[in-house]
């Protein structure tokens, strides 16, 4: 029997999502002994190297060419930063809380898209980002024993993680998904590479395989989710998103020992039920759901 592009489309999400929740396991072990920034240098690099492996298999160096050069910079930038105040965060605190802080990226996406991008927000998207930020309070209980700094690390990178959201919409139909790939490997390398000698700490041993597999992992997470977007409709594939934070709970659990408290799951069905809204609403408006990658 044959399968139907949308469900082929949301297989392809769940197992981006199953991707990147072992690029965050994989990261939150190495950055015990590793500085966060060498984990994101090997994470980017290993994405340059992979991505210019695909352009020069497709023979279309083309791809190496960009119409937003500044834009592209910016977004390689965005997301760089996201990725080291993650993996300083998971430093700290356990997958499934920063996963769940982290899906607050559509609902600081829909905030900024009316002066940032000139959309109309309306009452009902406003009131369900008003109630998702609450759900993300409610994960981080600030002025309670359970509220960690790091919280704030995590809530910076769904910031970083919002605007880079917005710039690829800027980018998007204009420069060909092989370019953007490109751009987030090259950028995001390059600037992991300043600081390193600073804080350079050579890996040892089977710390080598593991700073190669983030970037493999985030790579093929990436490409699932550019290609599972070409067959299905974003409405469609937006809600199985959210499936991440199962994976993150399990795998937690099971490499880790984390489990998370009652407030925690409380709070993430907050800000999933206000995702879920979001995009339901962008749906039927015609526009392209944020994506929390």
């Amino acid at each position: 029997m044959p399968v139907s592009p949308r469900l082929k489309g949301i297989l392809l999400m769940v197992s981006a999502m199953v991707f990147f929740t072992m690029l965050d396991a994989t990261a939150k072990h190495l950055v015990q002994t590793l500085p966060p920034v060498v984990a994101v240098f090997g994470r980017y690099t290993v994405a340059l190297a992979l991505s210019v492996l695909v352009i020069l298999r497709r023979g279309s160096l083309n791809s190496m060419v960009t119409s937003h050069p500044a834009l592209q910079v910016l977004r390689g930038l965005l997301l760089m930063m996201s990725t080291v105040l993650n993996f300083m965060a998971i430093m700290h605190l356990q997958l499934a809380q920063t996963a769940a802080i982290f899906f607050s990226i559509p609902l600081w996406v829909c905030a900024m898209s009316g002066p940032i991008l000139g959309e109309h927000v309306g009452l009902r998207r406003w009131l369900a980002v008003t109630v998702g930020f609450c759900g993300v309070l409610v994960i981080m209980r600030p002025g309670t024993s359970s509220f960690h700094w790091a919280m704030l690390l995590s809530i910076a990178a769904s910031f970083c993680g919002a605007i880079y959201n917005i710039a690829t919409r800027k980018v998007g139909g204009r420069d060909r998904a092989e370019t953007s790939l490109f751009y987030v490997g090259l950028v995001g390398a390059l600037a992991a590479t300043a600081p390193l000698p600073f804080v350079w700490k050579t890996p040892q041993g089977f710390e080598w395989l593991l700073l190669g597999w983030i970037g493999l992992a985030g790579t093929i997470g990436h490409f699932m989710l550019i290609q599972a977007h070409r067959i299905a409709p974003a409405s469609a594939l937006a809600p199985f998103m959210y499936t991440q934070i199962v994976w993150m709970i399990l795998v937690g659990y099971a490499v880790f020992g984390d489990v998370p408290d009652l407030w925690t799951l409380v709070g993430a069905a907050i800000v999933v039920a206000s995702g879920l809204f979001v995009f339901a609403m962008e749906a039927r408006q015609g526009r392209t759901p944020a994506s929390a990658q």
